[in-house]
């Protein structure tokens, strides 16, 4: 038997943002988290203003709680950029006085 693990759950996730700073700046916060277990593999990339994300477990099981972190990880920073991000709020403004 091998001692390497297979992976054969899989998510991938496209989360878009307003802008590629954002996208950024979201990559370089949640990237700080490491997996806990050596059952789960999570790769980050922002590609212009899109998060992307791919997750691979040995379970469903791993692969749901890991996504399930991920997701609180998220909102919380999604939280953070709302209340302290100026360019958003200022943006979101102009927005809703021009449209």
């Amino acid at each position: 038997m091998s001692t390497e693990l297979t992976y054969p759950c899989s998510l991938s996730l496209d989360v878009p943002f307003p802008d590629a700073r954002l996208a950024n700046v979201a990559l370089q916060a949640l990237r700080v988290d490491k997996e806990l277990s050596a059952l789960v593999q999570k790769e980050l990339s922002a590609v212009d203003s899109t998060l992307k994300v791919r997750y691979k477990a040995t379970t469903n099981r791993m692969l749901r709680v890991a996504v399930n972190s991920f997701f609180e990880s998220l909102a919380l920073v999604l939280e953070v950029m709302e209340q302290l991000d100026v360019d958003v709020i200022e943006a979101r403004k102009a927005e809703e006085e021009t449209g």
